[in-house]
């Protein structure tokens, strides 16, 4: 089965200086959203003692990594919430609202007294701040996509939206090259008492340049087009798209599990389960979201040559025979030079499939309900697949001593979105070639 005919936009005089600055603005953006929302998993080691004193290493990193998945739960509200507030308000308006939601939570985590200064209200700080972080992070990849590729030409939106998956992979760079700069330079006592926080501190910063950067852009030409509006987009979306949503839905799967375990989840199993130096992980990190940040774009422009499916099917058949070969080679011969080569593989693969995803989805439904049909798919899988995918994948290494859990989860992730990719229709003009 094949989704409907691709929508594509009819041309709308827009300069090249405005197109610049919509990738500009959403880079830097969506690059300080990410960069905020994922600099806890790569301190969850450390939040866990700090926060979850529990007496038993294991159950506090178990508490410390189901409080990044509860800021999930609120994803999905965030999501509907924001996405038809970009469908009715604007595309503007929506992610200058996420960068100082994010912004807000990011801040509370830095400042937060820890459970030996305050006790439990402590943890309760960390909570609050993950589930403000969670609704700001569900609103943004809708509303982002739907800003970047209405103003794409059409015949190079796999190109645009591929800099969203650009700017995720900045973010990844600069959390990993600040954790990899703060466990280096400070002593054990210092990174336990202070060191930690500075990430995180950042987001004071990050929140009043990237809500400047937003608020100062036009509104897309096709959201002002009144053609392009309606009073019920998630009604809509749900009765009119439901096949498109699912089809969105189950490609996310591997998106989020690549995103969380492969990436994100990296340092904290490096330092668990190959006993490596915390700043072995953070390096590799590094690695992983460089590969992204640079083959995402390039991807884009090749998938607007030869198509979105053959690059989102080939990629997610090679993740799923990759996986368990690499998690054991990592296992085989842990240390940096393995981790390097884990993370440029898999840096590339993600890559491949995550640069034309966006375009893919932007195609399956019409401007009109866009940015809230993709916010549902998008967070409803990211929560499910991959907000608890860190806590289920320690419980199970410790619950059955099996190192290889992580390989097992992306190969089922990876099987379920090879199927997905099936209900890909590329445009028209790439299928009259």
């Amino acid at each position: 089965m094949q989704a409907n005919t691709a929508y594509v936009a009819a041309p709308i005089a827009v300069s090249g200086d405005q197109r610049r600055r919509a990738i500009i603005a959403t880079v830097i953006g969506n690059g300080l959203e990410w960069f905020d929302f994922t600099v806890y998993s790569f301190f969850a080691v450390i939040i866990a003692k700090q926060f979850f004193p529990t007496g038993s290493e294991l159950t506090s990193l178990l508490l410390a990594v189901a409080t990044f998945g509860v800021g999930f739960f609120m994803r999905p509200v965030g999501g509907i919430v924001l996405g038809i507030y970009a469908d009715r308000v604007g595309r503007k308006a929506a992610l200058s609202m996420t960068i100082l939601l994010m912004a807000a939570g990011t801040t509370l985590i830095g400042l937060a007294p820890t459970y030996a200064q305050v006790g439990i209200l402590g943890p309760c700080i960390i909570v609050v701040a993950r589930l403000l972080q969670g609704f700001s992070a569900g609103g943004e990849m809708g509303s982002a996509t739907a800003f970047l590729t209405e103003y794409a030409p059409a015949k190079e939106r796999a190109y645009y939206s591929s800099w969203i998956q650009a700017s995720i992979g900045l973010a990844v760079l600069l959390g990993a090259a600040v954790g990899t700069f703060v466990t280096s330079s400070l002593d054990a006592q210092s990174l336990a008492s202070w060191g930690w926080r500075l990430p995180f501190l950042l987001g004071i910063v990050i929140g009043p340049v990237g809500y400047y950067i937003r608020h100062h852009l036009d509104e897309t030409p096709a959201f002002q087009d009144s053609a392009q509006k309606t009073n019920s987009p998630l009604k809509e979306v749900f009765r009119q798209f439901p096949r498109e949503t699912a089809a969105s839905f189950s490609m996310v799967i591997l998106w989020t599990v690549c995103t969380y375990v492969l990436l994100f989840y990296m340092p904290t199993y490096s330092i668990k389960v190959l006993k490596q130096p915390q700043s072995t992980g953070f390096i590799a990190g590094m690695v992983g979201g460089l590969c992204i940040m640079i083959a995402a774009p390039i991807v884009g422009r090749i998938a607007d040559r030869i198509g979105r499916r053959i690059l989102l099917s080939g990629s997610a058949l090679l993740i799923l025979l990759l996986a368990y070969p690499m998690f054991a080679y990592i296992n085989a011969a842990p240390g940096l030079s393995s981790l390097l080569l884990f993370q440029l593989v898999f840096g590339v693969l993600i890559a491949i499939y995550t640069a034309p995803i966006l375009a893919a989805f932007s195609e399956l439904f019409p401007a009109k309900v866009l940015s809230t049909g993709l916010s549902v798919a998008y967070n409803f899988a990211v929560t499910i697949f991959g907000g608890f995918a860190s806590f289920f994948i320690t419980w199970l290494i410790s619950a059955t001593g099996n190192t290889m859990a992580p390989a097992f989860y992306v190969m089922i992730a990876a099987a379920i979105s090879l199927i997905g990719t099936r209900f890909v229709r590329d445009p028209q003009y790439l299928q009259q070639r």
